[in-house]
C-alpha cells in the first residue's frame, strides 16, 4: 500500500494538483516551525522510523528559497541576527530545516526528515525525532538502535 502513497505524491509534484497547492496555502499561515499530530507522508515516514506512538514527534519545517546573495540590512545588529551568515549555497535546504528544528527542540534527537512541498518562496520538509529519554522509547529495540547509530 505505501508504493501506492508514494507514487501518488510523485504524481501530485508532476502535476502540481490543486489539493497540494490548497495545502500549501494553509501551511504558509502557520509558523516556520510547527509540531503536526501525524506525518503528511506516512509511506516515507514509517521508512524513516516513524511509529505512533508517544515520544515520536512530527515537525513540519518552512525554510526560503531563493538567490543566495542576501541583502544586508541597514540597520545596525550582531551579524548573527541580520540572517544572511548561515545560509549557504552549499548547504543543502533540508539539512537547513533540520538544524533550525533541531535547536527549537534541544531534547529530542532527529530519525530523519524528507520534503514535502516546495513554491516560488519556500520549501517545506517534515522531520521526524524521538524523545531518547521517553520510556517507550528507550525500551523500545528497534528506536534504540536507530537512536544509537547517529551517536
Amino acid at each position: 500500500m505505501y508504493k501506492y502513497l508514494a507514487k501518488t505524491w510523485i504524481n501530485m509534484w508532476k502535476t502540481n494538483s490543486d489539493e497540494l497547492k490548497a495545502r500549501a496555502i494553509g501551511w504558509r499561515r502557520e509558523l516556520a516551525i510547527h509540531r503536526i499530530n501525524k506525518p503528511t507522508r506516512i509511506d516515507r515516514a514509517r521508512r524513516l522510523g516513524y511509529k505512533a506512538k508517544q515520544g515520536i514527534v512530527v515537525i513540519r519545517a518552512r525554510v526560503g528559497r531563493g538567490g543566495m546573495r542576501k541583502q544586508r540590512p541597514t540597520a545596525g545588529r550582531r551579524p548573527k541576527h541580520s540572517g544572511v551568515v548561515r545560509i549557504k549555497q552549499a548547504t543543502n535546504m533540508r539539512l537547513v530545516a533540520e538544524r533550525r528544528v533541531n535547536e527549537k527542540f534541544p531534547n529530542l534527537e532527529i530519525l530523519g526528515s524528507y520534503f514535502l512541498y516546495k513554491d516560488g518562496k519556500h520549501s517545506w520538509y517534515e522531520v521526524i525525532m524521538a524523545d531518547p529519554n521517553h520510556p517507550s522509547v528507550s525500551h523500545d529495540k528497534e528506536m534504540r538502535s536507530k537512536l544509537n547509530t547517529f551517536h
